[in-house]
């Protein structure tokens, strides 16, 4: 028996130069399946995903994911991209062997937590406030470096890196601290700022439900190890429910388990693995 990859449409693009195509997963010509193949041009031009790739429960356990998976790599390929990105549910067990056995690394979970109505307060004297448009520059800069190192110690080349770092941040804050929706926050103790925090209050958290979402949080070098980590997601639950919103969620990558172990203990709880593969 033969799997393939059947279209159910024509390729759907966008001005930016993002794409999308639905297809079946068809077993001689009879649809067992489906998966949506993407190109989202905000992560780099090269990078494609494989989002939804579901198998029939009947034809199940008979290797058709696994062909299927590795047809839609074929199509990305097709399509300039040299890196393929998917998403898979913490609880689907089943898919991260397999994701795993077609040679994707994690690159890090997404994780979500139900604000209570009152977050707890801030510990000691700090507090937070608005950061300033004259702290914003030097902020972006140290942001965008920060997160192509991230891409960089995973094996990402520094060029591609450093380009997929400065489009995400000019894509999500295309009018700087004037974004709608943007929140960017400095927490201070005893007078000085010791850390920062950037809440997006308009995001979708869970599927068709909006939320508030972490998009980086970090403690200045010299004032580490003092409590400002946990001090400044608290902020962002304050930012959170300030702005109506009863979800937070965020990001963090593999290997970063001190920040894991601390979203655990203030009750974030991981909802997806997110994995990448480069395509050769």
């Amino acid at each position: 028996m033969t799997t393939t990859l059947r279209p159910t449409g024509p390729i759907q693009r966008e001005e930016s130069g993002a794409a999308s195509r639905a297809y079946d997963v068809c077993v001689n010509g009879r649809p067992v399946g489906s998966v949506l193949l993407a190109k989202d041009t905000a992560a780099g031009p090269s990078v494609g995903y494989v989002r939804s790739l579901t198998i029939d429960d009947a034809d199940r356990r008979r290797g058709r994911g696994t062909v299927a998976a590795l047809a839609a790599e074929e199509v990305l390929r097709d399509w300039g991209c040299t890196e393929a990105r998917t998403s898979v549910p913490a609880d689907a067990t089943a898919a991260l062997r397999l994701i795993s056995a077609l040679g994707y690394t994690e690159r890090g979970r997404n994780m979500l937590k139900e604000l209570p109505d009152h977050p707890s307060p801030l510990p000691g004297t700090a507090s937070g406030r608005p950061m300033h448009e004259t702290e914003f520059d030097g902020w972006r800069a140290k942001a965008v470096a920060h997160h192509a190192e991230e891409w960089i110690a995973r094996g990402t080349p520094r060029d591609e890196a450093l380009t997929r770092s400065n489009t995400l941040h000019r894509t999500l804050l295309p009018e700087g601290l004037a974004t709608p929706g943007a929140e960017l926050w400095c927490l201070v103790a005893a007078d000085t700022v010791v850390g920062h925090v950037w809440v997006a209050t308009r995001h979708e958290v869970r599927p068709g439900e909006q939320g508030a979402y972490v998009f980086d949080v970090e403690v200045a070098e010299e004032h580490r190890g003092r409590g400002y980590g946990r001090a400044l997601m608290l902020l962002a639950e304050h930012i959170a429910r300030a702005a109506g919103r009863t979800l937070i969620g965020l990001h963090v990558f593999a290997g970063n388990t001190p920040a894991q172990s601390l979203y655990e203990s203030l009750g974030y709880r991981t909802t997806h693995h997110n994995f990448l593969k480069r395509l050769l």
